[in-house]
């Protein structure tokens, strides 16, 4: 599983407060990629919640 943050990110925090050991907001998000495969569930439900939809799951 691959994570990119897409241009227009609001750095609201939704993604980190559901999966901090993936998402660190600071003006945009910082996705830390070896975290990923042990937090695919949480990285999909933080991706499923972001009110822009700038996270993509490839």
């Amino acid at each position: 599983m691959k994570v990119k943050i897409e241009e227009g990110c609001i750095a609201c925090g939704a993604c980190e407060s559901i999966c901090d050991s993936v998402f660190t907001v600071e003006d945009t998000v910082i996705v830390n990629e070896a975290n990923i495969a042990a937090n695919e569930e949480s990285v999909k439900e933080a991706a499923e919640a972001c009110p822009v939809s700038v996270i993509i799951i490839e």
